[in-house]
């Protein structure tokens, strides 16, 4: 699995639809996994999400 492309800004793309998205910022992640919910900017998706497991209960002999 491979994370976003760093590049410097500012930044204007155009999208397959023909719409263009800006960003001013003077670095950004650019999404290549296409699962970011704010595509073309990275918003992490890419990472493995862990389950938040609950505590164990205590199971020391008494």
């Amino acid at each position: 699995m491979r994370g976003p492309d760093l590049v410097e800004g500012p930044v204007e793309i155009v999208l397959d639809d023909g719409t263009v998205a800006r960003s001013e910022r003077f670095v950004v992640a650019l999404c290549t996994c296409r699962r970011s919910r704010i595509y073309p900017w990275c918003d992490t998706s890419h990472r493995p999400r862990e389950r938040a497991v609950p505590p164990s209960e205590d199971r020391s002999p008494t």
